[in-house]
């Protein structure tokens, strides 16, 4: 039997075609500086003793749990117990997609620890459900202390799994 050469070539094409949204599908998207740091640090040792990580460049990883939906300048990582770390970045200097949630990731950045006031972390938790985070119901809030644990992000890869 001999094959149509016209035809063959249309069916590879029309392959091609079909197996491209896939593969742009498990592209990664990188944001900012390469990942540098070999080892991730787990979420849930940073959370439980973030002084000892304060100032040090890490490497996190985890599944994108929420993405600013206003400028793209923060995106939280939640490791498979649910704790959850924010990557910050500097507002338009560096951009998480929107569609990032739901997605796996790798962040490196330097981990913050910031103490706040009771109303400096109301607005702040107010501030984050507005821009797309976790709704904030402050009357479960407890007495403190009100601490700000976060990776200022240079740079993260998306997706790509």
């Amino acid at each position: 039997m001999r094959l149509d050469r016209p035809l063959v070539r249309l069916a590879a094409a029309l392959a091609l075609a079909c197996s491209l949204p896939a593969a742009a599908d498990a592209a990664a998207v990188q944001v900012g500086a390469a990942i540098t740091v070999a080892e991730p640090t787990p979420i849930a040792t940073i959370l439980a003793a973030p002084d000892q990580h304060a100032g040090k460049v890490v490497r996190v990883e985890g599944e994108v749990s929420g993405v600013c939906t206003k400028a793209g300048c923060w995106m939280d990582l939640a490791d498979p117990a649910g704790n959850r770390l924010r990557v910050k970045v500097e507002d338009g200097v560096l951009v998480f997609p929107a569609d990032a949630a739901g997605r796996p990731a790798v962040a490196q950045g330097t981990v913050t620890v910031e103490e706040l006031s009771r109303d400096k972390y109301v607005a702040w938790q107010r501030h984050v459900a507005a821009e797309g985070g976790p709704a904030f119901d402050e009357s479960k809030l407890g007495d403190g202390p009100y601490r700000l644990v976060q990776l200022a992000g240079s740079g993260a890869s998306i997706g790509g799994e």
